[in-house]
């Protein structure tokens, strides 16, 4: 038998914040800042892909929207799917965290069954799924297996992963190993989340830092970010 998630909003310190088994799912922060750094470190390489192109983003685990805020700023002209299991999760977004002037093309659905059927090729994939409680959050089990190779299957030539990580990084980076390119991780200073990106034209640290603080929004967060090459 499959239990409910408790989903509520609340507002802290940072912001209003979206939790679901007590876990941080989204975080919609007053101002100029949208949003907290996991989700903008998640969001920002997609300032690596050629802004001539088209653009199409898929989050796997959407929560409250707050990388598909993040995204949408960066990337105003992009396309993007989110995937969320938890239609109560969906309801707050729309009524708290504005997810409806996002743009977002919405899945209400488990991201296992949406992987095994999708057919359209994505330029960056955000993968931010996590299941259980605060002290023992984890990644599906199916996910670092067929998820992965599912992902694989979706990503456009020259594509893009990233991954939130806590306590699994080293396991997700094993499954990323099957991605052409490079792996460097964005580790959040001062939190457990460590943030892997990887494909084919990722640079080293230094050099995606530049890169990546080329847009003000995101140069302002890469003071909390530690960059370092995982392979």
């Amino acid at each position: 038998m499959t239990t409910r998630a408790r989903v509520e909003v609340r507002r802290g310190r940072d912001g209003l914040q979206l939790r679901v088994d007590g876990t941080l799912a989204s975080l919609q922060r007053p101002g100029h800042s949208v949003t907290g750094v996991v989700w903008w470190a998640l969001a920002a390489p997609i300032l690596l892909l050629p802004p001539s192109r088209p653009r199409r983003v898929l989050v796997l685990g959407l929560g409250g929207g707050s990388v598909g805020h993040a995204v949408r700023v960066l990337a105003p002209e992009a396309e993007i799917v989110g995937i969320e299991r938890d239609r109560e999760v969906l309801r707050l977004a729309r009524r708290h965290f504005g997810l409806d002037r996002v743009g977002v093309e919405l899945c209400a659905e488990d991201a296992r069954g949406y992987l095994a059927r999708e057919r359209r090729r994505f330029h960056l994939v955000i993968e931010d799924l996590f299941v259980g409680s605060p002290r023992a959050v984890h990644k599906p089990l199916w996910l670092l297996g067929e998820g992965y190779g599912a992902i694989r299957r979706l990503l456009a030539p020259g594509g893009l992963v990233t991954s939130n990580t806590i306590h699994e990084t080293p396991a997700v980076q094993r499954a990323m190993q099957a991605f052409p390119g490079r792996t460097v991780s964005l580790d959040v200073r001062g939190h457990w989340n460590r943030i892997l990106l990887c494909g084919r034209d990722v640079p080293p640290p230094r050099e995606l830092r530049r890169r990546l603080g080329r847009h003000a929004a995101v140069a302002r967060i890469l003071p909390g970010l530690a960059l370092r090459t995982r392979s």
